[in-house]
């Protein structure tokens, strides 16, 4: 059993006598967790994990901040499907987002090998420029495994497309022409991806 250490340090924030500490360095001292909460910013920048964590006289430190998963709504192409449908897709956001980094989405799962390779779709009907560029996410190996023609694909472009699509097909739509993020996809977005689809070869 180990004794309880009667030890009072002066809190980090306010000075108050105190004989908690930082779980993490054990190093800081505070009276509260409100006022270790709110050095954070300010501590953690000094904040060294301590060799052996005692299970006495600790406030928890907070968990480093986790960035949010962006959920986007994007357009399946599904082989078995004969309409593509709206689903919704998680996006990790940038480590640096004052980069303006585009989001990364977590599209792998859609596909049957996990693989996925995209292309940015810039032009509409009769080539006009999209405001909103489109984001199509494809299997490389959907052909030379001999993966079904996709029949959602096969159903808007009529059967009339050159070259028919293989393998599952995932569009998100980027949020303006710099494709700094997504914004929601859409039934609006396919005319310019049968165009797309019809002019492919």
């Amino acid at each position: 059993m180990n004794p309880v250490p009667l030890i009072n340090h002066p809190c980090t924030l306010c000075c108050r006598p105190t004989s908690m500490w930082c779980s993490r360095c054990q190093s800081a001292w505070y009276c509260t967790p409100e006022h270790l909460q709110s050095d954070w910013p300010r501590h953690r920048k000094e904040c060294v994990p301590a060799a052996h964590a005692q299970n006495y006289n600790i406030i928890a430190t907070p968990p480093p901040a986790e960035q949010q998963l962006i959920m986007v709504s994007a357009i399946l192409f599904s082989p078995e499907e004969e309409r593509p449908r709206i689903i919704t897709v998680k996006c990790r956001p940038s480590q640096v987002p004052s980069q303006g980094m585009c989001p990364q989405p977590l599209v792998s799962g859609h596909f049957a090998d996990g693989q996925a390779e995209s292309i940015v779709l810039t032009q509409g009907l009769n080539g006009e420029p999209l405001r909103f560029p489109l984001h199509l996410w494809y299997s490389p190996t959907a052909l030379s495994r001999c993966a079904p023609i996709n029949r959602a694909i096969y159903h808007i472009t009529s059967g009339a497309a050159a070259k028919a699509w293989c393998g599952t097909v995932v569009v998100l739509k980027f949020n303006g022409s710099r494709r700094q993020g997504y914004s929601d996809a859409g039934s609006n977005d396919l005319p310019a991806l049968s165009a797309y689809f019809l002019a492919y070869k």
